[in-house]
């Protein structure tokens, strides 16, 4: 499998090129064209699988399955959202890595939801994480452009969790509510942070969809901000 990725870091673009029998499986609705003979095969991953990934990981119940026939083929994958796209390589290893963020893998990369800190994420007012584990190619998708924070044992970094797009199993972590002061100053979001600790790599996206949402909201007719009532909501904001 060779990746190439393109358009970034606004609006990328994975270009797969798979050789002769190879395949990648992508989240539902991620592919943007194939080229040469490529078979599709839609499953959920298995039926209980599917389902808790879809109920408490926001990612599809579906995914798709490329295989590339004998002379190869062309996958191009695209994001839901505006942003990067990361290619990386597990090599028996783990991440957990924020809902949404899955974009496509290798067939030998397992995602799930069993994860040791789940709880504390679960509670996190609709943050919630999955586990990626196994060996080969990875692709994960951001809203936004994506940065790498590389960390040395006991250096920290502080992250809001709508900024997460993943980071290495076994980090330090630990889930912290700003306070009302800060929250006001600091942070348009849910007030949660996550204060991670080497050693390990913590990568971050510069857009925060949970932000863009509230920000669009406030927008609407009868969202309560600027754009609610007579004239307002999307029409006003693009002055029509």
């Amino acid at each position: 499998m060779h990746v190439e990725i393109t358009h970034r870091p606004s609006y990328a673009v994975a270009c797969v090129r798979l050789a002769a029998e190879e395949a990648v499986k992508a989240e539902a609705g991620a592919m943007m064209a194939t080229q040469g003979e490529v078979a599709v095969q839609t499953a959920s991953g298995g039926i209980m699988k599917g389902l808790k990934r879809s109920l408490m990981g926001g990612e599809s119940f579906f995914q798709n399955t490329f295989t590339a026939s004998a002379g190869g083929g062309t996958v191009w994958l695209a994001p839901a959202l505006p942003g990067d796209v990361l290619h990386t390589q597990l090599n028996g290893q783990s991440l957990i890595v924020q809902d949404g963020s899955y974009l496509a893998s290798a067939p030998t990369i397992d995602v799930d939801t069993r994860w040791q800190g789940a709880r504390g994420f679960f509670s996190g007012e609709g943050f919630v994480m999955l586990k990626v584990a196994g060996s080969g190619d990875l692709l994960l998708s951001s809203y936004g452009a994506i940065e790498a924070h590389e960390l040395a044992a006991g250096e920290r970094l502080v992250v809001d969790t709508g900024h997460i797009v993943a980071f290495h199993e076994g980090m330090g972590h630990e889930l912290q509510r700003v306070s009302r002061g800060m929250k006001s100053l600091l942070f348009s979001g849910e007030g949660i942070v996550s204060a991670f600790t080497g050693p390990g790599t913590v990568w971050t996206q510069s857009r925060s969809s949970q932000s863009f949402l509230s920000w669009l909201a406030r927008h609407l007719p009868g969202g309560g901000g600027r754009g609610g009532g007579r004239g307002g909501g999307l029409t006003s904001f693009m002055g029509g």
